[in-house]
């Protein structure tokens, strides 16, 4: 977890003093703090170092859980949890982080605004590319393709570290992954969902290498959003100059930012890993394009979080006990947000 010092808040909405029964709600009993963790990753070492903090095995005297999706999903509604408990999902988390269902929620956003003539809001919603979930829009996809062509970037919603993805100009190039992935009758499972996205092929480029930005954000309610920007995100920048040429565009060491795709470069630094710290990019940008634009940048990331979370809180479940820590993805010049 970020030191707290570093933590901004972005939003706190709604909050009036507390309630009778919050001031009388059960007390946590005193000593150390006892926490879970169903992973053995580096939260799990971050944890373990924590002073007054022990780990339990106890699969309900606990008072922090780090737990996988997998438990939420299968775990959470059957739990009874005490007023101090503090576990790291919402029970819906999926509704923002999952690809096709975020993608769905910022439409349904924009359109709603649009139905309530908030049309300078609903401008606010246009910081994501042109987007259509396939198979199932594919025949749309398709008609959009033949209007405007260009390039676009297939991505998997269920994957990550840069898994499955790939990029095409040409609706052959895809006759493959469509033999595959389109659904038949005789077929015992459903074919795995992908976003295709317009591919943002005008990137801001540092020392003409593509970059996109690693920010988190904690929420710890939804009802009133309640977030905090963590200060000291990252770059990632690719190992290869960027180029749009034709025989390049399968080239993912061009195109793709990702540390688990990058680290097989020719000429990957191990010791820098391709990244600068945020600070690093914002005094280079500062120093390139002068404060008030720097300052202005980083604003408007800051804005596209905030857009995000408003758009999935009507259907996130807000639940007290819960919290979530997100990664979000920026591009500088496009204000193009993933998680």
């Amino acid at each position: 977890m970020p030191p707290r010092e570093q933590a901004q808040p972005l939003v706190v909405a709604g909050v009036s003093g507390l309630s009778g029964a919050a001031r009388n709600a059960e007390r946590r009993p005193p000593g150390p703090i006892r926490w879970r963790s169903s992973l053995r990753n580096t939260i799990y070492d971050v944890l373990s170092s924590k002073k007054d903090w022990v780990e339990t095995e106890s699969e309900t005297e606990w008072d922090f859980f780090w737990a996988d999706k997998g438990w939420i999903h299968h775990e959470l509604d059957k739990m009874h949890l005490n007023d101090w408990q503090r576990i790291n999902h919402f029970p819906n988390h999926y509704e923002l982080t999952r690809k096709d269902l975020l993608i769905k929620n910022l439409k349904r956003a924009k359109k709603q605004l649009e139905r309530e003539d908030r049309h300078a809001e609903a401008a606010q919603y246009n910081f994501f590319p042109l987007t259509f979930v396939v198979p199932s829009e594919y025949r749309m996809f398709v008609e959009e393709f033949k209007r405007s062509q260009g390039t676009w970037i297939m991505k998997p919603i269920g994957k990550a570290q840069g898994q499955g993805i790939f990029l095409f100009n040409k609706l052959s190039q895809i006759s493959d992954w469509r033999r595959d992935h389109t659904w038949r009758p005789d077929d015992e499972e459903a074919p795995e969902t992908y976003l295709a996205q317009r591919y943002v092929d005008a990137p801001y480029l540092v020392g003409g290498k593509k970059f996109d930005l690693r920010i988190y954000a904690l929420v710890t309610s939804y009802s009133p959003l309640r977030v905090f920007l963590y200060r000291s995100g990252f770059a990632r920048f690719t190992n290869a100059r960027y180029s749009m040429k034709k025989e390049d565009i399968t080239n993912t060491f061009i195109h793709l930012t990702n540390v688990a795709i990058q680290k097989h470069a020719p000429g990957f630094d191990v010791a820098k890993g391709m990244k600068w710290s945020i600070r690093s990019l914002r005094a280079f940008m500062t120093t390139r394009h002068g404060a008030e634009a720097s300052n202005e940048l980083f604003h408007n990331m800051q804005n596209l979080i905030i857009r995000a979370l408003l758009a999935v809180q009507p259907a996130m479940i807000n639940d007290k006990h819960c919290f979530e820590l997100y990664g979000w993805v920026n591009q500088a010049r496009h204000m193009h947000l993933e998680l």
